[in-house]
């Protein structure tokens, strides 16, 4: 087994980095660092601060198997002291890269009509939190967000179609060295390919002027 420290000050890091998540998961789109870095965590940051955050609340599945190397699931299972699942189904929180794959995705819960809070978390760890689609999130109170990305199609296509009937969908966090996002309650956010968005205003402006020109003659 290939152990590696986690946070350097234990108590007092982990109350940090659990704080900036609450802001990311309250403020969706909005990018927030953390610093509380050293041995497994300087490796792959958010990927194990957000790991052991989530391992202090003792869920009874704390990621999926197949989707972790040796090492990482050696180390989320000494720091978080919580089982790792075979079944997708079974998982709490996930823990991938961009390599996820449509299946594995699907495979997550998405919770229930009645429960719709059992839906999985998914933490993922991609290669920039800039630079990708535009995306926009729409929040019921009007609050809006705009960010870009790099997400794996998987992902964009679950965000973007909404392939589960409300209320249900998977909680979702980005990681990128020591910044991350979140993405959460389906229920109350939407999410739209602002490139998609911009083509359809555009081409309906057009028909509208067509239709206008026809009108006069």
């Amino acid at each position: 087994m290939t152990l590696r420290p986690a946070f350097t000050t234990a108590v007092r890091d982990a109350q940090q980095s659990f704080r900036r998540l609450l802001k990311a998961m309250s403020e969706p789109g909005v990018i927030v660092s953390l610093h509380q870095l050293s041995g497994l965590a300087a490796a792959e940051p958010r990927l194990y601060q957000r790991a052991a955050d989530a391992g202090g609340q003792r869920h009874p599945g704390m990621a999926v198997r197949a989707l972790l190397n040796d090492i990482a699931s050696q180390n989320l299972r000494f720091h978080t002291n919580a089982p790792l699942v075979e079944q997708p189904q079974q998982a709490v929180f996930a823990v991938a890269d961009e390599q996820i794959s449509h299946e594995q995705l699907n495979a997550l819960s998405e919770g229930s009509a009645v429960a719709p809070e059992t839906s999985a978390t998914l933490i993922l760890q991609v290669s920039s939190l800039s630079g990708g689609r535009m995306l926009r999130l729409t929040g019921q109170d009007r609050r809006r967000a705009d960010g870009r990305p790099q997400l794996p199609e998987c992902i964009i296509h679950e965000l973007t179609e909404r392939p589960h009937p409300f209320p249900l969908g998977i909680d979702l966090i980005l990681t990128c060295g020591e910044r991350l996002l979140a993405i959460r309650e389906p229920l109350t956010w939407r999410c739209a390919d602002v490139r998609c968005r911009q083509r359809g205003e555009k081409a309906i402006a057009a028909a509208h002027a067509l239709q206008e020109h026809r009108r006069r003659g």
